[in-house]
């Protein structure tokens, strides 16, 4: 057979040919194909060959992609509770006896193993060892060690699974949640919320797929940026990105129908317009003006779901007494964990909570107290509420930080509300609750001293690759064909943590 002239409208592009060249002229193509009947060739049957050369395109339908979930699911849906900056692990729920008998004493040789510290550290040589700020107690029939930061978090440990072994590759705040919800320590990968989107798909028909809320706490000076790469879609088509709730009664801009513009005038404007973003769609492929559609539609849903949504009059008084005195404030933790049960109810896949202020360089005797009031009550609360109705054994709560807090001090150990700790990647722990992870149990731990991981590592990437396994996907699997290589969460690492799920 004599090949296609290059001018051919069913010449298909070499699969080497650039991403975005190839994925525009196969837009063309496939519209090309589907708008002739008389072909000799079934689109059932094009579709296959395309998939097996790799060049269909990656884009799912709005229930996900093909064969996905892979595997049974244990968890339907993910809301990650994440503590920008860095919680102290040796202070909250990683107990080391040992820290009271090296109080003061310089860091034992043999701990730190030419390992590298931020530049506020530095030579961490001659550092002197502080002890817990808080003592512990052993908690529930799992006998957790649990700070007396955490009493609410104390008194659902046997719901907990905690993870004491966790390590990363970042020193520094902005890399490490990079690293910790993209795979990456640069931005421009997309991140876990928008690669569920893409594999997943979007259950709610009023309410993203991928929603996204923050918070700091009043009064603390340590509070992280939240940089919009860390809901980021990167290299995905930005439909997949996280949508950002702000903190108040009105969480989504420009929802709300300007006066004089009804909601029929309004569908109107809106089917004209997706007209003609569909007429430029059929014109030259481009992905982006199909997310443009999307979002206008999208908006206009929301414009009765998320009033609703933000309304809780409906929720019991002894519901909102769980949360704790800011739950009806928005903008706070509590507010958003409240918010994050609603959008789970809802539909909603993934919801992320970041909340900053953990950076406690100099603040563990004063704005670690204020950063454990806002966090522990709503984080307890939200998981027992959870369980209440039904909804814990599919959903999975993570809470963690993206990195620990050094063993050894930073400040003058004389000055006791100075103290402070850097950042410490080599050793960190998190807790998970409900989703297919086995309650009440610790798994891993790290030294004596809470320096170095020493039992069940558990590295960044297992992480990811554990979280995307209870959620029914091959972490393997779940891949984007960008610049001429695939794409996965997990990079080319990543082990299913076993042991810990149920």
């Amino acid at each position: 057979m004599s090949p296609l002239p290059a001018h051919s409208p069913w010449r298909i592009l070499d699969p080497a040919a650039p991403a975005p060249l190839r994925d525009h002229q196969l837009g063309i193509n496939r519209r090309q194909f589907f708008g002739r009947a008389a072909t000799g060739i079934g689109a059932g049957a094009l579709a296959s060959l395309l998939s097996k050369e790799g060049l269909l395109g990656a884009e799912p339908e709005p229930g996900g992609l093909t064969g996905f979930p892979n595997r049974p699911p244990k968890a339907k849906r993910v809301i990650y509770l994440f503590q920008n900056g860095g919680p102290t692990h040796v202070d909250l729920f990683d107990y080391k006896p040992r820290l009271h008998e090296v109080h003061g004493k310089p860091v034992p040789e043999g701990y730190l193993g030419g390992k590298r510290f931020s530049t506020m550290t530095g030579d961490p040589s001659g550092k002197l060892m502080l002890q817990p700020v808080e003592p512990f107690q052993q908690h529930g029939r799992s006998g957790a060690w649990v700070s007396a930061f955490m009493p609410h978090t104390a008194k659902i440990v046997d719901e907990l699974c905690f993870v004491k072994s966790l390590h990363t590759d970042a020193i520094n705040h902005a890399p490490a949640i990079s690293f910790l919800l993209s795979g990456a320590q640069i931005p421009g990968r997309p991140t876990m919320g928008a690669w569920l989107n893409y594999g997943l798909g979007v259950s709610s028909e009023d309410l993203p797929g991928f929603v996204v809320m923050t918070s700091v706490s009043k009064g603390t000076s340590c509070g992280q940026i939240f940089y919009d790469f860390y809901w980021g879609s990167g290299f995905l088509p930005t439909r997949f990105q996280g949508a950002k709730f702000r903190g108040s009664r009105d969480p989504v801009l420009y929802l709300n129908n300007p006066d004089g513009l009804s909601s029929d005038l309004r569908r109107g404007l809106l089917d004209d317009l997706s007209e003609l973003n569909a007429i430029k769609f059929r014109a030259i492929g481009d992905p982006e003006i199909e997310t443009r559609i999307a979002q206008y539609e999208m908006a206009y849903r929301m414009q009765t779901s998320v009033p609703e949504l933000t309304d809780f009059s409906d929720e019991p008084d002894h519901i909102l007494a769980m949360y704790g005195p800011q739950v009806r404030e928005p903008g706070t933790f509590a507010y958003n964990c409240l918010m994050a049960r609603r959008l789970a109810e809802r539909g909603v896949n993934f919801i992320q909570c970041m909340h900053a202020g953990w950076d406690q360089h100099n603040s563990l005797t004063t704005e670690l107290y204020t950063q454990c009031r806002d966090t522990d009550q709503p984080s307890a609360a939200l998981v027992m509420d959870l369980k209440m109705r039904g909804l814990l054994d599919d959903t999975l709560v993570i809470w963690g930080g993206e990195f620990g807090r050094t063993p050894f001090i930073q400040g003058d150990l004389g000055n006791r509300e100075r103290w402070g700790r850097d950042h410490h990647p080599y050793a960190f722990t998190i807790w998970m609750a409900g989703g297919g992870v086995k309650p009440g149990i610790t798994y891993g731990a790290s030294d004596d001293l809470g320096f170095n991981t020493v039992e069940n590592p558990v590295h960044v990437h297992d992480l990811q690759a554990t979280i995307l396994h209870l959620l029914g996907i091959d972490h393997e699997r779940l891949t984007y064909r960008f610049q001429g290589r695939y794409f996965r969460l997990t990079d080319v690492h990543g082990h299913v943590v076993r042991p810990i799920l149920a």
